[in-house]
This record gives structure tokens, sequence and C-alpha cells, in this order.
């Protein structure tokens, strides 16, 4: 889903906004939790009245969450995303107001936290919050099997198999970069913290989880290349055990290049039906025109033939010239649309 923030003030214009039932067909105040009152304008103002021991103008963190249009997402999905982006931003057991706003059958919410630490008097700092909250964002994205929004997909990390006929075209006439290769493992692994998320990341890629011979934890690109996950992350071979699980329960090498042997094989033979309706398009006009042919070119003949009778040889040599002209031309009309 896609996760907007920002560090902001003015507690009632925000509780207004919160509680706007004019442009949303029903508002539903899920949770106020770590305040005095339970009223969604007390508790801004709360944080307001905490923060004048502070310098800090901007007191509260704003979080808005919007799934992807066409799906319906569950309560605890949200929740589940909430509990994530606290322990990410060190906003941990700070004081919250979670409102679910729906227009028009879709829900999406908005959720607020106090950057006030109460016993210290002191805001918490997010630095980078915007690049944390991208991560967790394409976490979701990937473990849901929602669609990408293009502006997460980077067209350099496209995963082959989604490829159309004129990208493959252009992908062959390239050669691979290690460092890109690279680069595109490592992202795949810090924005993943099951095994579901990073095997939907590595797919997304053109990357297959698989169990190595020798080297343990490996991944497979469509050319067969097989690269060592501990060698391309930088991750300690334990460590990817207590994220993703033994390398036993991995399908093989030589499995995982069957698999992909079959799907490219799947996929050319729909580039090799595209192909012949392309050809057979483009064969149209020329069809249409093959049965004039002859008598145009005939025609073309008997007129040369003629004239040469009447004409001197010395211009004989033009005539046939003349001749291999409208040859020519005639063909050329021919492959010409009407």
């Amino acid at each position: 889903m896609i996760l907007k923030a920002s560090k902001r003030g003015g507690a009632r214009q925000l509780a207004r906004h919160l509680m706007n039932g004019e442009k949303n067909e029903h508002v539903t105040i899920h949770e106020v939790s770590g305040f005095a009152s339970d009223n969604v304008t007390n508790a801004l103002d709360e944080i307001h009245a905490i923060s004048k021991g502070t310098r800090c103008s901007r007191f509260m963190f704003s979080l808005s969450l919007s799934p992807p249009q066409n799906e319906s997402v569950p309560v605890h999905v949200f929740e589940d995303a909430l509990d994530r982006i606290e322990k990410k931003l060190g906003l941990v057991d700070q004081p919250r107001v979670i409102v679910f706003h729906e227009k028009q059958g879709r829900r999406h919410a908005h959720c607020i936290w106090s950057r006030i630490k109460t016993e210290e008097i002191k805001a918490i700092d997010q630095p980078y919050f915007k690049n944390k909250l991208q991560v967790i964002a394409k976490q979701l994205y990937l473990e849901h099997g929602w669609e990408l929004p293009k502006g997460f997909i980077d067209p350099k990390l496209k995963n082959p198999l989604n490829y159309t006929r004129a990208e493959w075209q252009q992908a062959a006439r390239t050669n691979q970069n290690p460092k890109v290769i690279k680069a595109a493992l490592q992202e795949c692994w810090t924005i993943s913290d099951n095994k579901k998320s990073f095997s939907s990341a590595l797919n997304e890629c053109g990357y297959y989880l698989a169990k190595g011979d020798r080297r343990g934890f490996v991944v497979v690109d469509i050319h067969g290349e097989v690269y060592s996950l501990t060698r391309q992350t930088g991750a300690k071979k334990k460590e990817i055990e207590n994220r993703i699980g033994k390398a036993d329960k991995l399908p093989s090498v030589t499995q995982v290049k069957a698999d992909i042997s079959g799907k490219v094989s799947e996929i050319f033979k729909n580039f090799l039906n595209e192909q012949s309706k392309d050809h057979q398009k483009a064969l149209k006009p020329l069809l249409k025109t093959k049965p004039k042919l002859p008598y145009f070119y005939r025609l073309a003949i008997c007129c040369i033939e003629t004239f040469c009778g009447f004409m001197k040889p010395s211009y004989m040599r033009h005539c046939i010239q003349h001749h291999v002209a409208l040859k020519n031309y005639y063909l050329m009309s021919a492959l010409a649309p009407e």
C-alpha cells in the first residue's frame, strides 16, 4: 500500500480532517490509545499541550495508508503494517490515533502518533523516514501479491519473463552488468523480512531461489546462471536460515532451471505467434496487388519492344534501362499500400 507521512503541527486542523464526514462516506475511530481522553480532538490537543515543554513545533507524526484501488484490505493488514512502521521509526508505545475513512467502497487509514516522549519531554527523531516507509510499502505489495505501482519498479531490474518481444530483442543486444545483479539481489534482501516476501521480490527481478550443491542458498536467473546468496547479499548463512528457513526445503538448481526453461519456451511460442500475425498483416497488400502485375508488366514490355522497332540502335541501351526501371517500379508498387 502507498504510505505517505509527514511531521506536522496543527492539531485542531488535523482533527477536523480526520473527522470529516462530508468528504468521506464513513468515518470510523478505530483506536485512541495512550491518552487521557478517548476523543480524537482532545487527544491531539493533549499532544500539543505536552509539546509546549519542548521547542518542537512539529509534534505529531501523521501517516496515511492507501491500499491498491481494486483491493479490499482487511483491518488486520493495516494493523500489521502499523506495527512494522512503529518498530522501524522508533514509535513503539507512543500514544496514537487510528481512523478509517471509506469513500466509494474503498477504505484507507490515518494514524497519528505523538513524537514527544513524556518521560524525557523530548521529540523523537525519525531520520530518512520516507526511505524506510518506501521499503515497508514495497514489502506489503510483494507479500500480498498486489501489482506494484510504476514508481516502485526499476526498469533495469524488471523480470525478463515479463518482457515484451521488443524488450527481449533489446536485452539480447546488451550484456549483463555484475554490479546491477548484485544491487538487485541486495535490494531484494533489504526490503524483505520473510521467505514469501524475499521470493516475491526475487521473482520481480527475474531470479529464483534454489538449493545449491555446494553453496547452500543460491539464486538462478533466466539464463541459468547460479549466484551464491551469501556472496551477493553479504548476509551470513545463519541469518539467511533465520529469515527463509533451511536450504533443504528449497528446490534444486536443476528443478529451477527446468521450470524457467518451460516458462521461456511458452513465452517464445507466444512471440512466434505474434510475429506470424504481423507478417500476415504486412503480406495482405502484396497479395491484393499480385494479380495485376502480369498484365502491367507485359504491357510495359510490349510498349518498349514496339518503340525499339522504330528507334535507332543508339537508343537501344536506353530502352533496356527503361525496361529494368519499369520492372522495378511495378515490383515496388506491389509492396506499397493502396
